[in-house]
């Protein structure tokens, strides 16, 4: 599956993709003084209370005196949010199991970004906010039990799809996300296993040079949390994710900048990621930029990859008022096994998600600040055109699948030179491809298991005969 280093350094070199070599963290913390949990007044196995405020103080001493490694003894300890400071590694070792509070006071809430809006929400359980030279590394677990969050949304939806209010509810459901990365730069993340997020697991926002390496993420095992992504990318820049294992109920690895009004008046992209040697188990899309596009998500490689019994394979999803532009993404060197849709694009995705309108009876000038910034018009609407272009498909082999392509632009803004090179896509259906624009493809080898539904083209031309060329 993978690609040999001469012949990855030989296609870098044509295609001048030399920002890929300097994704990362290029700092760790240094300091090898201990400050161990369980001398600050932490007990092992003691889950009637929670620990937060000892791990906090031997994280505060331990910065406070030039950085070093928080440490624990094996064991398990409970804790609502913990906030990581400058030079801090937290070493979580192979033995010791942090479970999340299932109390939602002991998440405090924050000022940050959820779903592409910035709002007040709940801490995660571990945050980095505001920090340089900070790392979080082990062979431990995380548990955030996050099913409490699961419940509470659950019961929010059957009342908000009543009064028309799909658009809102995520929003006002506030789940604990488990790992937050935000304004920071120098973040080192290894090895740890998370597992029940109650919300999205990692959220790497308005931060750089970051590194991702080797964690496994379970989200299944309490059941199928909603919006349980698990890597998400958020306007932030300079970032390497690889040897990862995720099994969860949204977007496996997903890359955001920004929803609608919010999102344009921020207008932090996405940049320089790259994400190798992976693994998506169940979830929404192996590799998906969006929906949150107002920003732009551009100079991606996603290579030596593996999906299996993932919905999507490579995701594009946004909506006609998010603006932005998606482009400069190469995705190669990847299987994919029994997924539901090899190749699913979207310009106008889920519209009754995506798209904010007050229902009769409420009144706007009494409605939170949080439904206004998603209710707040873009203007000119032209703004909120998402464009999508330059996407490379390389070497990828396609297995079992039951559609290889979903794909639709609309009429002012086509999906444009999107370039398909040595691949093999088995399927059950070709699928639909609209409003297209200069798509290539050069030697693509598409093994379909019944007639093929029509492929057309912006001026409604079949594209299924292109498609075996």
């Amino acid at each position: 599956m993978g690609c040999g280093i001469f012949y990855c350094n030989l296609f870098f070199a044509q295609t001048k993709m030399d920002w890929v070599n300097k994704v990362g963290a290029k700092s760790f913390p240094s300091s090898q003084q201990i400050f161990n949990v369980n001398k600050y007044g932490a007990v092992a196995n003691d889950t009637t209370k929670t620990a937060t405020a000892f791990i906090q103080k031997a994280i505060d001493e331990c910065s406070k005196s030039g950085g070093g490694i928080v440490s624990f003894n094996a064991g398990i300890y409970k804790t609502g949010s913990v906030f990581l400071k400058n030079n801090v590694h937290l070493k979580i070792d192979k033995g010791v199991l942090i479970i999340g509070s299932q109390n939602f006071n002991d998440y405090p809430e924050i000022q940050t970004r959820i779903a592409g809006i910035e709002t007040s929400w709940p801490a995660a359980l571990i945050n980095v906010i505001d920090a340089k030279n900070v790392a979080v590394t082990g062979e431990g677990i995380v548990n955030a039990r996050g099913k409490f969050c699961w419940d509470k949304y659950w019961a929010m939806r059957k009342e908000y799809d009543k009064k028309g209010l799909r658009w809102i509810v995520d929003y006002d459901a506030k789940r604990v996300r488990t790992f937050l990365v935000q304004n920071a730069n120098e973040v080192t993340l290894k090895g740890i296993t998370f597992k029940n997020a109650g919300f999205w697991t990692v959220q790497l926002l308005y931060s750089t040079r970051l590194t991702v390496d080797g964690i496994t993420i379970k989200n299944n095992e309490d059941g199928s949390g909603p919006s349980t992504d698990g890597i998400d990318v958020d306007s932030s820049t300079w970032t390497l994710i690889e040897n990862c294992d995720i099994d969860c109920n949204d977007d496996n690895f997903c890359l955001k900048a920004g929803r609608d009004w919010d999102g344009l008046r921020v207008n932090k992209p996405t940049e320089y990621i790259v994400i190798r040697k992976c693994l998506a188990r169940k979830g929404a899309g192996l590799v998906t930029l969006g929906s949150e596009t107002s920003g732009g998500i551009r100079h991606v490689l996603a290579t030596d990859l593996f999906a299996r019994n993932t919905d999507n394979g490579l995701r594009i999803k946004s909506a006609f008022t998010r603006g932005g532009t998606l482009e400069d993404i190469y995705f190669e060197n990847t299987v994919m096994d029994s997924v539901n849709n090899a190749f699913q694009f979207n310009l106008n995705w889920y519209p009754a998600y995506s798209y904010s309108e007050l229902p009769k009876g409420y009144n706007y000038d009494s409605v939170p600040q949080h439904w206004k910034a998603l209710l707040h018009k873009v203007e000119p609407a032209e703004k909120g055109t998402p464009h999508a272009k330059d996407i490379y498909v390389k070497n990828v082999k396609v297995t079992n699948a039951k559609t290889a392509f979903v794909g639709a632009g609309y009429e002012k803004s086509l999906l444009t030179d999107f370039v398909f090179t040595d691949c093999t896509i088995q399927a059950t259906a070709i699928g639909i491809l609209e409003l297209t624009k200069n798509w290539k493809w050069n030697n693509v080898v598409i093994d379909i298991d019944k007639k093929p539904a029509p492929v057309k083209d912006a001026n409604g031309i079949e594209q299924k005969e292109r498609l075996k060329n």
